[in-house]
């Protein structure tokens, strides 16, 4: 394994102007990168979950004139394709690393996951780490700390989740791209694996 971690290089990438070359410096310098971390995280959420876990790295192949803003990895249980179904991502915006267990807007079930996660909402809040972060849209940079929220605060994120067709519910953690955690490589893949296992058991309850 020879991932040495994220570096000032990889986030410059994103202050590249074009898309033909801005994707380039993805494909040079990010998703080799994303290979060698997605393969070991796949194999062990693989062995955590019992069944096999398959990586996917974004190709961004519907852009044809904006450049990407970020990009990411993503694993699932499915080896056609991860939107449609509930998945675990790394990725990289110009300023931080995000490590997410995600359900974006593309679900087909997602109102039926929503209800579930409300149905058991105090068992879920009392689950999840203070510490970690919670985005209602993939696309933007912003999420909002757990330990700021009342259950009533997160209570309105999953309502909002359920009802509004393009909502998304995001939950793990931000890396500042200054954090020295990102320079090492091994030690960063053993902060993802443990933010993975405190994810877990949300996963597996939409899987019940």
């Amino acid at each position: 394994m020879s991932f040495s971690g994220f570096h000032e290089e990889d986030f410059n990438v994103f202050s590249i102007d074009g898309l033909e070359k801005r994707m380039q410096g993805i494909q040079e310098k990010i998703q080799p990168k994303f290979k060698e971390i997605g393969d070991a995280l796949a194999q062990d959420l693989s062995m955590s979950i019992g069944n096999e876990m398959y990586l996917h790295i974004a190709k961004h192949a519907r852009r044809s004139v904006n450049p990407p803003k970020d990009t990411w990895l993503a694993i699932v249980d499915n080896k056609r394709g991860y939107k449609k179904h509930p998945h675990f991502q790394v990725g990289l915006f110009d300023d931080h690393v995000f490590v997410w267990l995600a359900f974006i807007y593309e679900l087909p079930n997602k109102d039926t996951i929503a209800q579930k996660f409300i149905n058991n909402l105090d068992m879920i809040k009392k689950m999840i780490p203070g510490d970690f972060v919670i985005s209602q849209d993939h696309m933007k940079k912003h999420a909002d700390p757990l330990d700021s929220m009342d259950k009533e605060d997160f209570r309105k994120i999953l309502e909002r989740f359920r009802d509004v067709k393009k909502a998304e519910f995001l939950v793990g953690k931000h890396f500042p791209k200054k954090s020295e955690l990102l320079s090492d490589g091994q030690a960063f893949l053993q902060e993802v694996n443990r933010i993975y296992e405190e994810l877990l058991p949300l996963y597996k309850m939409i899987k019940e």
